[in-house]
């Protein structure tokens, strides 16, 4: 998924384990398949592929993840949004060779394509169109917190009590670690590598965390973070990271970047509306701001 796996359990033999941990990486490898964009014969580019031109039918698990996508784009009013595929990469490059931001125009002209409701979802024949010639969606900001959640759920189904699957930061844990303390996470210094800002428990839940300080650019002292908001084409400023905890790594995976494109106002309001999820937000001063009912260490 272009990401790296790292999955833990507590289990009585290191090869007990390892049978467990391979159960796990088989179906992350059979959700990447589905999902993928790397490759021409997953059903995302069968989807991409006919953009335009006719609906496909797909598996059942694609399409309630499709589905439930469509229901976050509404909830973030399109700052999530799967069809962020068709946004021109090359646009963003992110690295030393971008020395100035896109004008305003060839921004939107470049997310002209990007809209949610373009997506038309058929629960009679379970398919999936995208209706203008083009569109591409693609499962970067939800596929890693899914793969994570299945993963879990296999290893409980196999006896695994105790563990934690981390896509690439994005991690989903349950029980407790083998000394029986609960699974605690350190949130990153924005800052400074390797240096933790704070840390929680986090025991039989799942964060996300979204941030400028690993992909971003600095034009005219100014620092522009690789997440790009939907709406307008161009990179957000204010934030360094968002990190949200719930239940779900898939909704948590979903919810960290439009809480960084909403900002931190809006973010927050969005966030304490909703039951069971926290986020905590590092702006651009380093100033720490948490949504309620939630304890740092």
């Amino acid at each position: 998924m272009g990401n790296r796996f790292t999955i833990t359990v507590v289990g009585p033999t290191e090869t007990w384990a390892n049978e467990k941990i391979d159960l796990a990486v088989a179906e992350i490898s059979r959700i990447e398949k589905l999902l993928t964009t790397y490759t021409d014969d997953s059903q995302t580019a069968e989807i991409n592929l006919n953009a335009g031109i006719k609906p496909v039918v797909v598996d059942s698990e694609v399409f309630e993840l499709i589905k439930r996508a469509q229901g976050i784009s509404k909830l973030t009013d399109g700052a999530f949004d799967l069809s962020y595929g068709s946004l021109e990469k090359s646009l963003w490059n992110f690295d030393q060779s971008m020395t100035a931001l896109p004008s305003d125009e060839t921004a939107a002209e470049m997310v002209k394509l990007i809209n949610y409701q373009n997506i038309v979802l058929d629960e009679n024949f379970r398919s999936v169109f995208l209706k203008e010639k083009g569109m591409r969606i693609g499962f970067g900001g939800i596929g890693k917190g899914y793969a994570a959640d299945k993963a879990k759920a296999i290893l409980i189904e196999n006896g695994v009590n105790s563990g934690i699957v981390n896509a690439s930061g994005d991690l989903t844990t349950w029980g407790n670690q083998a000394s029986g303390k609960p699974w605690t996470i350190a949130l990153a210094h924005p800052d400074i590598k390797n240096k933790a800002f704070s840390s929680l428990d986090i025991s039989n839940l799942a964060v996300a965390t979204s941030g400028n300080y690993e992909k971003f650019v600095m034009i005219n002292g100014k620092k522009y973070s690789h997440t790009i908001n939907p709406k307008t084409g161009l990179p957000i400023t204010g934030i360094k990271s968002v990190s949200v905890i719930c239940t779900s790594a898939e909704l948590a995976d979903a919810m960290a970047t439009p809480v960084t494109i909403l900002g931190v106002k809006a973010g927050l309001g969005l966030i304490n509306q909703m039951k069971g999820i926290a986020c905590v937000i590092i702006d651009d001063t380093n100033t720490l701001h948490t949504s309620k009912n939630i304890n740092l260490v």
